[in-house]
């Protein structure tokens, strides 16, 4: 299986990173990674309504050209479904039954997805209502992959 996760801006925090770095190599052994980042808009801290959509249609092209046309995509948004590890796990699993080895999770910026990228989603995830740095976000997901792949071969690690 080969699971990407495109996310908007570059990581700069050192723990993260060492967190990502730990999280893809134990996920080595069940699927090939791969971290894909795309450029952030750079944007004043006061947008207009119309401006935001601007920086959001600008980050959402640049993720869609990152996304193979036969990939499954499941785009982080705060109004997606809300799972538990359980879900995902089995959700995944079918996901790769049903010959879906191609899996893409995408993460937006700070100002969230273009409909681009939602209409192009064929999923939306959620992991709360709250609101998380998308950069923390990546770690959090690797996390949550990594352990549902633990949960399919039914090995310890989920508790």
């Amino acid at each position: 299986m080969n699971i990407s996760i495109v996310s908007v801006g570059k990581l700069k925090e050192k723990y993260l990173k060492m967190g990502m770095d730990e999280f893809t190599k134990r996920l080595g052994t069940y699927a090939k990674i791969n971290l894909l980042e795309v450029a952030d808009e750079k944007a004043p801290e006061s947008l207009s309504e119309a401006d935001m959509e601007i920086v959001k249609k600008k980050e959402g092209e640049r993720i869609l050209s990152k996304i193979s046309t036969d990939a499954y995509v499941i785009a982080l948004a705060i109004d997606g479904k809300m799972k538990t590890s359980e879900q995902l796990a089995a959700d995944l699993q079918s996901l790769m039954t049903y010959g879906r080895s191609k899996i893409v999770f995408v993460i937006g910026g700070s100002l969230g997805l273009h409909d681009s990228v939602l209409k192009r989603a064929d999923e939306l995830l959620s992991f709360s209502k709250m609101t998380f740095p998308h950069q923390m976000m990546k770690l959090i997901l690797l996390e949550q992959v990594y352990r549902a792949f633990r949960i399919m071969k039914g090995e310890p690690y989920h508790k």
